[in-house]
């Protein structure tokens, strides 16, 4: 009884995540949708600024913190709606609040436990402890891994706080630049009347942020070969 208590905010925010995700509400943030109401949106967004923003990050933080998969849509959505740098901060801002809800959450929920871990878990809590800034960098900037599993994965190894807060807010905060670059970069293509389809992708303004994120996940394979050396 006292472990379901434990788990029982994190299964809270897991079943929103799943009733949103079932419910169709993110359809509206996929890029195709996106291209035919960003005039609307943008419309709205000028109409009630304040409003616009505080509903923005309270969207990207209930996506972080419930673990749902579409946050990269979120934040393209971001960089259409308020561009670059505007973007960036607002998405960084609720990256951070739903990752460290999330993150408080898991930990709450594996911290009960009366028996053992296994060998493997503790095998791999031990390499995690001893590197763990090439261990969080790794897993939050490579977009392969989904940001809530990495959030509870993270948890779950006993990742530090003040690290993953870190590796959360820095890390996630770069990738938030260039995933809102991707967002700003498709509203101009819009803006100059080109279609969204395959092709958009060779528009210097979205190509180049998918190059950077590209070269910037390489960074916690650099870090490792330096201090292996």
């Amino acid at each position: 009884m006292k472990r379901l208590r434990a788990a029982t905010p994190l299964l809270l925010l897991l079943l929103t995540g799943g009733i949103l995700l079932a419910s169709g509400a993110l359809d509206r943030l996929h890029p195709q949708q996106l291209a035919t109401e960003h005039a609307h949106l943008r419309m709205a967004m000028m109409a009630s600024p304040w409003l616009a923003r505080l509903m923005f990050v309270g969207l990207m933080t209930l996506v972080v913190a419930s673990g749902m998969p579409g946050v990269v849509f979120v934040t393209i959505s971001g960089g259409m709606i308020f561009g670059i740098l505007e973007g960036a901060l607002l998405s960084t801002l609720g990256l951070g609040l739903g990752s460290v809800l999330l993150f408080l959450a898991a930990r709450y929920a594996f911290g009960i436990s009366a028996r053992p871990p296994p060998a493997l878990a503790e095998r791999i809590r031990a390499g995690f402890l001893h590197h763990p800034l090439s261990y969080t960098l790794f897993l939050r900037l490579v977009p392969a891994f989904p940001f809530g599993g990495v959030t509870i994965a993270l948890a779950w190894l006993r990742c530090p706080l003040w690290l993953f807060i870190a590796a959360s807010i820095g890390g996630g905060g770069v990738i938030e630049v260039i995933e809102s670059a991707v967002g700003a970069g498709i509203e101009q293509a819009l803006a100059a009347g080109e279609p969204i389809d395959i092709h958009l992708i060779t528009d210097l303004h979205v190509l180049l942020p998918l190059l950077l994120m590209g070269l910037f996940v390489l960074l916690p394979v650099l870090i490792q070969r330096v201090r292996s050396r």
